[in-house]
């Protein structure tokens, strides 16, 4: 699938290329095909007028007046050899009346074209300068290249998007029918456990062992049923997190060494509630303190602060441990990054996945320093 997405981003930018670089190209090939056309036309404008100006035979007046009534778009600033203007023509005539508006635009069709000189023949220390801009569709044609690459680079990005999101549904869809088959797998061997253990049940001087060996089932048991619930959209509940991040915490206090201490701070709250799936939730609270105690090799504090806002209730899980180093915190809840010599690197992209999309809360690093420990923080709605 990875490969399949970095093929169809690489040929759409190849043809996103292909089809900028050929109008640029094109583009350029046609202004430059009109930018010669206006030339001429304003190289016989000028002639034609003037001939105006000292007819000599009625044949070439009426032909002279003829080609300067034919120029309505190319627009003309005349001056003397001073620079002092003299005419103009096709200029906004709403602007004229302006204040410096002349000066401005002859400034910038000086910079658009060389004028065209016209040396009096009776006068030659007389001449008249005729700058000259460009048409409309000269201009149009200039600009269509930077349209077309917008639009080209809108339709690369729609389609990048869509081919994201097609690649995450059938990503989830994935993880949803992995988490499925391994609550599938797990469900006969618990189901045998829980016969064994029932048939060791009516066996006296058990009851010890039957205890212990019950807690493991039920565990084996609810962790077979949060596999289940993945893929699926769980039934969220207003529920007391006191009482349940506390019966995790005590569950992984027995599993932990005696030079661990885990404390649960709730600021005097008795009772802070969250909209929660209890199973998943759990299954987040218990990845980051097994995360915490892995970070801290056998000794140091975790502790949890619950604390209840406005409208949201925020989670920090914070361990004494070595720390995340700054490069790799953006990378801590992706597929397959772990710094565990065992383990596949799911977890905290689980727990991302159960508090993003089914929670509809935020799960994320406030803050890590190396050799000082870690903070992860839950965010989730009353």
């Amino acid at each position: 699938m990875f490969q399949q997405l970095f093929t169809w981003r690489t040929g759409l930018a190849f043809v996103a290329i292909c089809i900028v670089t050929g109008t640029i190209f094109y583009s350029a090939y046609l202004a430059r095909k009109i930018e010669k056309e206006e030339k001429k036309k304003v190289t016989e404008w000028v002639l034609a007028s003037n001939v105006l100006l000292d007819p000599k035979d009625s044949s070439n007046t009426d032909l002279a007046f003829a080609i300067t009534q034919n120029n309505t778009d190319i627009p003309i600033i005349v001056t003397n050899e001073k620079d002092s203007i003299l005419e103009y023509i096709n200029l906004d005539s709403s602007k004229v009346e302006r204040e410096g508006y002349l000066k401005k635009k002859l400034a910038k069709l000086k910079s658009l074209n060389e004028p065209i000189v016209w040396k009096d023949p009776f006068h030659p220390d007389k001449f008249n300068r005729y700058y000259y801009g460009h048409t409309e569709l000269l201009n149009e044609i200039r600009y269509f290249p930077f349209v077309q690459l917008l639009i080209v680079g809108l339709f690369v990005i729609v389609t990048l998007l869509a081919l994201r999101s097609s690649y995450r549904s059938a990503q989830n869809q994935v993880w949803a029918g992995m988490a499925k088959e391994t609550a599938h797998q797990m469900g006969t061997p618990v189901s045998s456990l829980e016969g064994w253990l029932e048939m060791m049940k009516e066996k006296p001087g058990n009851e010890d062992m039957v205890a212990e060996l019950g807690k493991d089932v039920s565990r084996l048991r609810l962790v077979s049923d949060r596999f289940g619930k993945i893929g699926s959209t769980p039934q969220l509940e207003s529920i007391d997190l006191v009482p349940q991040i506390s019966n995790m915490v005590d569950y992984i206090r027995k599993r932990a060494s005696d030079k661990v201490s885990i404390s649960v701070d709730t600021h005097g709250l008795q009772n802070v509630k969250a909209l929660i799936s209890a199973p998943l939730f759990d299954w987040v609270i218990e990845n980051l303190l097994k995360n915490a105690l892995d970070a801290m090799e056998g000794k140091g504090n975790i502790n949890i602060d619950i604390q209840s806002g406005f409208n949201t209730v925020t989670v920090d899980v914070a361990d004494s441990g070595k720390g995340i180093p700054r490069q790799y915190i953006s990378k801590v809840f992706k597929p397959g990054f772990t710094t565990k010599k065992r383990g596949w690197g799911l977890g905290l992209t689980l727990s991302k996945r159960i508090i993003n999309q089914y929670h509809k809360g935020e799960i994320f690093v406030k803050n890590s320093e190396p050799g000082k420990g870690t903070t992860f923080r839950i965010v989730l709605k009353k």
